[in-house]
């Protein structure tokens, strides 16, 4: 079912890099760290975690500051980053349509694909006049149950795959409208396959809705998902309807070319 499934502890040959690795993925909990901070958290000695930290600083994968002596992300992130967007050609095939939406709906626009059991986004567009801070998305994750993009996913895997989700899924309340009964969420998943596209009703975060549908492959599956996502006020039944229906166009614009 998902994509990217866990690594099992029997394949690592190299402890070396596994520690290496595990200290790196540390940083995306804490963008800013020091050697003994590190050492703590891991149970190594200084003396290994420096070793490690000077490599990856050698290698751009890390920076440095001079006055703190801590340690953050290098350049060589962003371009593994920008590597793994490349990988996914459904990205450049769906830019010019995500724009051409943002700019319609006045709106931001998502695009993410099914990542184990989460949503991975790979980009984000906003409308040509947006004042927004525009960053990049590339690489954020979050819950399927709580976010429309995922909701729009999930509800179109089949009927297996979405039982095994909720099986051993812990539905975990991010705002007071977050759907933490199984039942309930699966009800909601029924709905949004008959309506056609999911809505985040402020379930994930409070004060952003968003309606989102599923994008699918030549085989039928779940590809990735797009979201029209902004201010809650903006999601009037009658806006809502307007968007499902541009949302559906650009819909089949992007799976015509995958």
């Amino acid at each position: 079912m998902w994509e990217g499934q866990m690594t099992d502890n029997s394949e690592i040959k190299v402890k070396s890099l596994q520690k290496a690795l595990e200290i790196l993925n540390y940083f995306t909990e804490k963008p800013i760290l020091g050697v003994t901070e590190i050492s703590e958290h891991f149970g190594l000695y200084k003396s290994t975690v420096h070793n490690i930290l000077s490599t990856l600083k050698a290698m751009e994968y890390l920076e440095q500051d001079e006055a703190s002596g801590k340690y953050c992300l290098g350049i060589q992130i962003f371009n593994l980053s920008k590597a793994l967007g490349d990988t996914y050609s459904i990205t450049k095939i769906a830019m010019p349509y995500m724009q051409d939406l943002a700019n319609q709906t006045g709106e931001r626009v998502y695009l993410a694909v099914p990542y184990r059991e989460e949503v991975l986004y790979l980009e984000a567009m906003y409308p040509a006049d947006s004042v927004e801070l525009m960053r990049s998305i590339l690489g954020e994750r979050a819950q399927m149950y709580c976010t429309g993009l995922g909701k729009a996913m999930l509800a179109n895997m089949g009927e297996q795959e979405i039982k095994d989700y909720l099986d051993h899924q812990e539905l975990e309340a991010f705002t007071e409208n977050s759907i933490t009964d199984k039942d309930k969420l699966y009800e909601e998943l029924v709905r949004t396959r008959q309506r056609g596209y999911a809505i985040d009703d402020m379930e994930h975060e409070f004060g952003i809705k968003c309606i989102s549908m599923p994008i699918l492959n030549r085989s039928k599956k779940v590809y990735a998902a797009i979201s029209v996502s902004g201010i809650a006020t903006h999601f009037n039944e009658e806006n809502i309807s307007e968007w499902a229906i541009l949302l559906k166009k650009y819909v089949n614009k992007i799976e015509s070319r995958l």
